[in-house]
């Protein structure tokens, strides 16, 4: 009798099991596919987000500086490091303000691609070294080998100041180019709207 009871326990045991992988079980045999982690290179160790480019709260425009350990001391690798992230934030300065006139041109619809592009031109050659004064490090770490990391940037209203101020400076060399926006707005006002984002249709 023990012995029939057993094989029969063995049974509904089984059927349990197999009716629990049809209902709840079945997210189980379904592996969530898990979000790529920020590592450190050639490790498996995890790093600040920032240092793989995720955005940073609090900073509208950043770019990572990168200077390996050296003998000269945390300084020199500080000095250098920003120094790197400074010539990439340059140029994500010019990014954001190109995308800012985009932006605005295809909202009001004022002007062709062609003009628009003459404009981020202009604009670009404008954002140089002196563009960047106000910059700061905002986070930095050292590497498992020793590199350190730093994230360059600028807080919102710091950017909004500097799109605005090399967009007037373009405006004054470019007269004729940027007359073509045909705007309403005065080039103080247009430069300002362009700097906060806000285009609305005439």
């Amino acid at each position: 009798m023990s012995y029939r009871f057993l094989i029969v326990g063995v049974f509904l045991a089984s059927l349990l099991a197999g009716c629990a992988g049809l209902t709840g079980g079945s997210d189980k045999s379904q592996p969530k596919v898990a979000a790529a982690a920020c590592v450190w290179p050639g490790t498996s160790q995890t790093a600040p987000g920032w240092t793989c480019d995720e955005p940073v709260e609090g900073v509208e425009v950043s770019a990572v500086g990168i200077y390996e350990k050296t003998a000269a001391g945390l300084q020199f690798q500080k000095d250098q490091a920003t120094a790197a992230a400074r010539i990439v934030l340059a140029q994500q300065m010019r990014v954001h303000v190109t995308n800012m006139i985009k932006q605005y041109a295809e909202v009001t619809g004022a002007v062709s691609s062609e003009t628009v592009d003459k404009v981020n031109t202009s604009v670009s050659k404008l954002i140089t070294n002196e563009t960047l004064d106000g910059s700061r490090v905002f986070r930095s770490a050292v590497s498992p080998a020793g590199s350190l990391y730093v994230l360059v940037g600028f807080d919102p209203k710091l950017v909004s100041r500097k799109t605005e101020d090399v967009i007037k400076t373009s405006m004054n060399n470019d007269r004729a180019l940027w007359q073509q926006f045909k705007a309403k707005q005065a080039q103080d006002e247009l430069a300002a709207a362009i700097a906060a984002g806000q285009a609305s249709k005439p």
